[in-house]
């Protein structure tokens, strides 16, 4: 299963945080949707999603098989809660996807990461610089690094530009 991570981040490299005073651009929530109706289902976790959902309901992603990765949240209805990216990717492979994407917020993006479970990773880089932020980090305690090869390079309005890289692995 091809795992792809898509993030937005700020100008100065933070991974971007969004809220009322600093809500997400429009371009990127277009594209966000367009890459999980195409992928058909998103990974996220529990308190990034409370976000998404708002005054609840499903929202845009009806259609879409929603994977909740929280260590104790319960039952919600209408999505599927895991406890581990693994076991994340492994329902995803058990209802026939070919493609998983994972949507944050920053602990589960760097979960993917630091156990080596993403093959591709979309930056979304937002015209805004922010002082104390998260960072998304293939390892916590040690220095180490990971080549990527650039795949595509594109403005998508509002001053965004979208980086998309696969990771060597």
């Amino acid at each position: 299963m091809k795992t792809i991570l898509w993030a937005t981040l700020t100008a100065n490299g933070n991974y971007a945080q969004s809220g009322p005073d600093n809500p997400p651009k429009k371009e990127a929530l277009h594209d966000f949707a367009t890459h999980a109706k195409a992928a058909g289902n998103f990974i996220v976790g529990r308190r990034t999603f409370e976000g998404m959902r708002g005054n609840g309901g499903p929202g845009p992603f009806g259609e879409v098989d929603i994977v909740i990765v929280s260590k104790n949240a319960s039952d919600i209805p209408g999505v599927t809660v895991v406890r581990s990216p693994e076991e994340a990717l492994n329902h995803l492979r058990q209802k026939g996807h070919q493609t998983a994407l994972i949507s944050g917020g920053a602990d589960i993006h760097n979960s993917f990461l630091s156990q080596d479970l993403v093959d591709e990773v979309i930056f979304n880089v937002a015209p805004v610089m922010e002082g104390k932020g998260l960072n998304l980090l293939i390892d916590k305690d040690n220095y180490s690094y990971k080549h990527v090869e650039l795949l595509n390079c594109q403005p998508l309005g509002g001053g965004i530009v979208q980086l998309r890289y696969a990771i060597q692995r």
